[in-house]
């Protein structure tokens, strides 16, 4: 019986698994050969980021690595690292490469996310499975989620959630019970749910920190009108909740606080930390155009769409017209639910948020200011990228699909937990009538918008110089190993040399966030040393550089400065036969080992 009751769970959730597979599936036929065609660039960062979170097993970890960027080391915590996905499977990542684990995370972070929303609106929200899987499945595969999809694990990276939201709902409905008999058994329980809701809270969402500190800021900035909204429209419960409920949310943040306390200090005041923001809000916003579009990787969208986006990775508001008439339409008929009406116009708030601190429409930015220019000065806002608050749009449309979806099935036993449910009869031609068209009415707009596979091309081999162990032959585990081209952000392709050898040698430069841009702001990567610029300028143009005793002393200064053992020419660069002669200028001869040739130092 047991079994027979959680297997339609379980088919729904393998299916999100199913999807998941079939989105990615350009990556699985062979991890280190193939990568995301629209945003190769982050992908290079997360299998180094996936690399070095994996050196854990060997004793070797922290918020600060000098691994990348040597000899001066990167704060993991500055960055969009993912540093406990990365612990959890270091054994995948050391087995089978980091490049594995990405297609694992890239894959997985979709379908669990989905999994989560639909045992949340299954059994928090006590919605029917088909109502559930709908609106969970919009969750996990909106848009804006396959397009994160292009590299940025720690934004899709949503499957904590729905259990923080779970949290937050046990700890309201423990604050709301009635108080139990002095004397009896009961006694106290309530209380205990009260602490107990509260302390999970906080560890989840001290889990969500280092897995996607961004999402937890979405998520609890999301939570705010929802809030205010569902409270103006039950006073009483707020009344009766609002003592003990506020004191669980107390008792969450504080000891939340307190746990990241030092990591939060090392984030933005530790060692290569940034306190500004590297991204422009006003060029990160919604184009209002992009609203009622399709995204490029959806059924209904075409390329010329992409326009309206700040890039592939950042396709978050293209819900298409039908789901947005769909949802008005739904939220109009719910207007009796208070928690459908606080979630819509939750999705309202941050929708405007979306549109960023000046209105742009069709590619067009105009001098009309939106609601976020109020909050441009503020903490946090000022480095927060205005378009992905258009993620949180999705689970709370979602959320009024699923109520709408579920108030039109036929009539079974009641949602657990759903205090919201009108008790009044409806007509019968009424429900006869919404049993077919809302249902319908929502699978034909999700239609438009269900995805397609992302998009991959393949890319060169790492070394078998490296692959096969012979760095070690050049450099010592530890020790500074210089590639040629150096990686830029432009130009990451370097980075992966280190991610195919497990982070055991440091490389100089490279593609990360760090305190280099003007009056120690932020800014995406280093400046290039003189050597550096000497070689990357040669692989582009491939221009034969003079090359005299004081660009030899400069080369000697610069390999000194980042204290290299070994200089490595990468068999896949442009111009190699140019970049070659200018090594042996500024080296002499050089070795051949395996398929490269190197210069020790």
């Amino acid at each position: 019986m047991v079994w027979s009751a959680w297997l339609p769970d379980g088919l729904v959730c393998l299916a999100f698994a199913l999807l998941a597979v079939w989105l990615t599936h350009g990556l699985w036929s062979s991890p280190a050969r193939r990568a995301l065609a629209l945003n190769e660039r982050d992908q290079v960062l997360y299998e180094w980021l996936l690399a070095n979170d994996a050196r854990v097993l060997f004793g070797d970890l922290g918020l600060l690595t000098d691994r990348l960027n040597a000899p001066d080391g990167v704060n993991l915590l500055a960055n969009t690292s993912v540093i406990l996905l990365g612990v959890l499977l270091a054994p995948v990542t050391i087995g089978f490469g980091s490049a594995t684990t990405f297609a694992v995370l890239a894959t997985g972070n979709l379908a669990l996310t989905a999994s989560a929303w639909y045992f949340f609106y299954s059994r928090t929200l006590g919605a029917r499975r088909t109502a559930a899987a709908l609106g969970a499945g919009l969750c996990g595969f909106a848009p804006g989620m396959v397009s994160q999809s292009n590299g940025h694990l720690h934004m899709t990276a949503q499957w904590l959630v729905p259990v923080m939201l779970w949290l937050v709902v046990r700890l309201l409905r423990a604050a709301d019970a009635k108080p139990a008999p002095a004397g009896t058994d009961a006694a106290g329980t309530d209380t205990r749910r009260i602490v107990t809701s509260a302390l999970g809270l906080a560890v989840v969402a001290v889990a969500q920190v280092f897995i996607g500190e961004e999402v937890l800021f979405l998520a609890a900035i999301t939570l705010l009108p929802v809030g205010v909204g569902y409270a103006i429209l039950r006073p009483t419960l707020v009344r009766r909740v609002a003592r003990r409920f506020g004191a669980g949310i107390l008792l969450a943040s504080g000891l939340a606080l307190l746990l990241l306390a030092y990591p939060l200090w090392f984030q933005f005041d530790g060692p290569q930390s940034v306190r500004s923001g590297l991204f422009d809000p006003g060029y990160f916003s919604a184009d209002r155009a992009s609203w009622p579009a399709f995204s490029p990787l959806s059924l209904a969208g075409s390329p010329s769409s992409a326009d309206l986006a700040a890039g592939a990775a950042e396709y978050n508001t293209f819900l298409g017209w039908p789901l947005l008439l769909v949802v008005l339409g739904c939220a109009v008929w719910l207007v009796q639910r208070p928690l459908a009406v606080a979630c819509f116009g939750a999705a309202v708030v941050m929708a405007d948020l979306s549109l960023g601190p000046r209105l742009v429409v069709n590619g067009v930015r105009s001098g009309i200011p939106g609601p976020y220019a109020l909050l441009t000065d503020l903490p946090l806002f000022e480095s927060a990228l205005p378009t992905r608050f258009a993620l949180a749009v999705v689970p709370l449309i979602a959320t009024v699909l699923v109520i709408a979806v579920d108030r039109a099935l036929p009539a079974g036993s009641a949602p657990r937990g759903d205090p919201d449910r009108p008790q009044t009869a409806r007509p019968a031609w009424l429900r006869r009538s919404a049993r077919f068209l809302a249902p319908g009415l929502v699978i034909a707009a999700l239609v438009p918008i269900f995805p397609r596979p992302l998009p991959t091309a393949d890319r060169p081999a790492v070394p078998e110089f490296i692959t096969s162990g012979h760095w070690q032959d050049c450099v010592q585990p530890g020790g500074v190993l210089v590639p040629v081209p150096l990686p830029t952000p432009s130009q990451p392709w370097s980075m992966r040399w280190g991610a195919a050898a497990n982070a055991e040698f440091a490389i100089p430069e490279g593609m990360f966030i760090g305190p280099y841009g003007q009056d120690g702001n932020a800014s995406m990567g280093k400046y290039q040393r003189p050597t550096s610029a000497l070689l990357a300028d040669v692989a582009k143009t491939g221009t034969i550089p003079m090359i005299g005793a004081g660009r030899r002393h400069q080369a000697q200064a610069d390999m000194g400065a980042w204290g290299a053992s070994c200089v490595v020419l990468d068999p896949e660069a442009p111009h190699t036969d140019v970049l070659y002669y200018t090594l042996q200028e500024l080296f002499g001869p050089g070795t051949r080992i395996a398929d490269v040739w190197t210069w020790r130092l």
